[in-house]
């Protein structure tokens, strides 16, 4: 007997969302190619920048979409789900920063950080294999 209940596979990560919307363009387009599944990684790579660059967490996939976003629709997507992610994290570095006046930043500032890293190099890794990644806990501010 079903109870309408949405089945759930268990080999999926519990962050995956397949109801997830991706605009209706992005759905009747072809694959995209390795150029553009390059630079979709580069995109997200490039969050990196601003381990040496005050907000290069943020110019580097802004620069990169706003060069590329015309010629190519998945690195157009992946461009904004990338500055989107890092605008979010931005804004919780922000909050963990000011909560170390009550000593909870002295836990939650690594534990952002580290969730930016991790989550940042598996988008990287799906746009290189040409999957649309949604960020996880993301503000879509761009769209």
């Amino acid at each position: 007997m079903r109870t309408g209940k949405k089945s759930v596979n268990r080999h999926e990560p519990f962050w995956h969302c397949p109801e997830q919307r991706l605009s209706p363009a992005f759905h009747t387009m072809e694959p995209p190619s390795k150029d553009e599944r390059n630079w979709a990684m580069f995109a997200h790579l490039s969050t990196f920048a601003g381990h040496l660059i005050p907000f290069g967490h943020i110019a580097g996939p802004l620069i990169i979409w706003c060069l590329k976003k015309d010629e190519m629709p998945f690195l157009n997507d992946q461009g904004k789900e990338a500055l989107n992610f890092q605008i979010t994290m931005t804004l919780a570095l922000i909050v963990a920063a000011l909560s170390l006046f009550i000593l909870v930043g002295f836990v939650l500032l690594p534990v952002v950080w580290l969730f930016d890293v991790i989550v940042t190099i598996i988008a990287a890794v799906k746009a290189n294999e040409g999957v649309a990644y949604r960020y996880p806990l993301s503000l879509r501010l761009i769209s």
